[in-house]
């Protein structure tokens, strides 16, 4: 499978993974961990989506192509249990899921991530894209806080 990340790429979810903290991933953001994966909060924001989450594995995978399905059956039963937390935590009234591969896909990072975001009515998630922003370690602390007492 090709990869489309540049050479000598410095992936920073594995930084973040190893324990290393980067302007955008901060170990204050992890709501989950196990084995396989980790779970936190994103540092990109859509307008009325604040505080979703992003699920990886552990391990260094580029994309949906490349993940073996064990690893897969991982990220996504973290999924769910951030979907579920989710729920709970932010009183959402759904949750969507969503994840890119290839630069035509709109993958961005190149490390396989998925979203789990909190769905309100009227949110139009799919319709901000260029909306969104970068959100401060201190905007996302209490979402991260809200999530690791549900979970």
């Amino acid at each position: 499978m090709e990869s489309h990340a540049p050479p000598g790429y410095d992936c920073p979810f594995c930084r973040l993974v190893r324990g290393v903290e980067t302007d955008h991933n901060r170990f204050d953001d992890i709501v989950w961990r196990d084995e396989l994966t980790t779970a936190f909060i994103s540092p990109r924001w859509w307008p009325k989506n604040h505080g979703h989450v992003l699920v990886i594995p552990n391990e260094h995978v580029e994309s949906l192509y490349a993940i073996d399905d064990e690893l897969l059956g991982a990220v996504y039963s973290t999924v769910k249990r951030i979907a579920i937390a989710l729920k709970t935590a932010y009183r959402c009234e759904g949750t969507s899921t969503r994840q890119h591969n290839e630069p035509a896909g709109y993958q961005d990072v190149w490390h396989l991530h998925a979203h789990v975001f909190p769905r309100y009515p009227g949110d139009r998630l799919y319709e901000r894209h260029e909306e969104k922003r970068w959100a401060s370690p201190e905007e996302r602390a209490p979402y991260a806080a809200k999530l690791r007492a549900v979970l």
